[in-house]
């Protein structure tokens, strides 16, 4: 595409340093071609007690979203094209500092906070009375943290930013440098846009962006139906018989 347009991201907001969120942004080197948007609808809402005053109409809740689309990564033009910066980074490690990044959005925020993985996974082996390394444990000394995982935003233009959750993250490695660093990568991922009441449970200030994005988007699709009654309206007057 000729010219500058603008780039997706997913921007994952870390825990808050010196009382501000750190965003880790993930911009898309390349924009797929094709995403897919998926709507499901939610649960019927339980029966009241009077079987005559139920709506069967009702649900429980707004329904689901999802996005699937496909991100291709390339270090030979980032190394080409790049910053002094970037193409250090592509020329020493390929495409797996940007594979990292993804990678970690599946993981708790707080998973390697205080702890390493490995005395998170000891410890949490122990409590069954057998450590990680075979020696037998009475009782575990540190109990695994509750964990959540990141808030991050799907960004894809100024219409569309909405608080979503990794689901799933398949790459596939094509092209390895001389130190089997990844050159060529492409990754599949899988979103679904956070409810209301998941957005509920998250607090601080990572929690009021998570919202005012939820509202924007919301808001936004609201009045581009509304502005397609423009539409409508021409479609009903041409149906007409007079």
């Amino acid at each position: 595409m000729a010219g500058k347009y603008m780039r997706g991201a997913l921007v994952e907001f870390q825990a808050p340093t010196f009382l501000v969120p750190v965003p880790n942004v993930i911009v898309f080197q390349y924009n797929p071609e094709t995403i897919t948007h998926t709507w499901t609808q939610p649960q019927e809402a339980p029966a009241s007690g009077a079987a005559s005053g139920h709506n069967p109409l009702a649900v429980r809740a707004v329904p689901g979203e999802s996005f699937n689309l496909t991100i291709a990564m390339d270090a030979g033009d980032t190394i080409a094209d790049g910053s002094v910066v970037t193409a250090g980074i592509a020329l020493a490690t390929g495409v797996y500092s940007r594979l990292a990044a993804l990678e970690m959005l599946q993981y708790p925020t707080d998973a390697f906070a205080g702890t390493s993985l490995v005395g998170s996974v000891s410890a949490s082996v122990s409590a069954g009375g057998v450590s990680l390394f075979g020696k037998s444990a009475a009782k575990a000394d540190v109990k695994v943290p509750k964990s959540t995982v990141p808030i991050v935003l799907f960004v894809w233009g100024p219409g569309r930013i909405v608080p979503i959750r990794v689901t799933s993250l398949t790459i596939t490695e094509k092209l390895y440098d001389p130190f089997l660093n990844p050159t060529h990568a492409d990754a599949v991922l899988g979103l679904r846009v956070l409810t209301p009441e998941e957005l509920s449970a998250v607090e601080g200030t990572l929690g009021q962006i998570a919202k005012v994005a939820y509202v924007y988007s919301q808001g936004l699709r609201q009045a581009l139906a509304v502005a397609n009654l423009a539409n409508a309206a021409e479609a009903i007057i041409g149906m007409l018989p007079i």
